[in-house]
């Protein structure tokens, strides 16, 4: 069973040093956010994988394409500003240290920054996300082990204020990919105990901080081809 370290919003600078090395884990998971640095440093010391959605304070990654270690945008060499060996799940379905993973970034729109969406935007991207999904399990038999967003679900451990409110949409998505478990950021707690959310199948957590969770892979048939790389369907 894959146990990652899951992370979102509050650098903990006692993981930012070399003491970071004792934990025994098989990948780092960014829920958004973070510094890039700290995701790539942790995944660095570690020597694991890193699979992340950005956040609502982070740098917009839209338009980058990545070949091995190059990357490009609008047709031109560019440095991508995300964490470096980071595989960015928004939008997408990755597999990652045997796990897949659907990913949906971002908050509720409530300025003009990046990484900001209205109800409706973020519900077009969670159909094409399902859609997504659904395609890889005809072609491999496997289903989604981890739904990996910024916000929550709308009235499952959101706020009132508009910037704190979650994504109704993502009530759809659960029903949809049954994932084993929801994992998002942006509510901070502030020191007050936050229980997980059941829905469904589906586990929702609150992951600001860090924690360690312990990932069990679904089973699935290899029936098909073999699966095939997320880039291969068309945006």
């Amino acid at each position: 069973m894959p146990k990652a370290l899951v992370v979102a919003d509050e650098v903990d600078e006692r993981l930012w040093t070399s003491a970071v090395r004792a934990l025994e884990v098989d990948l780092v998971i960014g829920a958004g956010d973070l510094p890039y640095d700290y995701l790539e440093f942790l995944a660095t010391a570690l020597d694991v994988p890193c699979v992340f959605v950005p956040g609502n304070h982070d740098p917009d990654l839209s338009g980058y394409t990545r070949y091995g270690g190059l990357s490009m945008k609008d047709g031109f060499p560019a440095e991508w500003p995300g964490p470096a060996g980071g595989v960015d799940a928004d939008g997408r379905v990755v597999d990652v240290a045997g796990l897949r993973f659907a990913g949906l970034g971002g908050s509720v729109r409530y300025n003009d920054g990046p990484n900001q969406w209205t109800p409706r935007q973020q519900s077009r991207r969670a159909r094409r996300l399902e859609r997504r999904a659904r395609w890889r399990r005809r072609r491999d038999g496997r289903e989604v082990d981890v739904l990996l967003t910024h916000s929550p679900p709308r009235h499952l451990g959101d706020r009132d204020d508009p910037p704190h409110r979650g994504f109704a949409c993502l009530h759809r998505t659960i029903e949809t990919l049954r994932p084993q478990w929801l994992l998002h950021g942006h509510i901070h707690p502030h020191g007050e105990p936050v229980p997980d959310r059941v829905l469904g199948h589906t586990r929702v957590r609150n992951v600001v901080g860090h924690q360690i969770i312990e990932m069990t892979r679904r089973s699935h048939s290899v029936e098909g081809a073999g699966g095939a790389p997320a880039e291969e369907f068309p945006r």
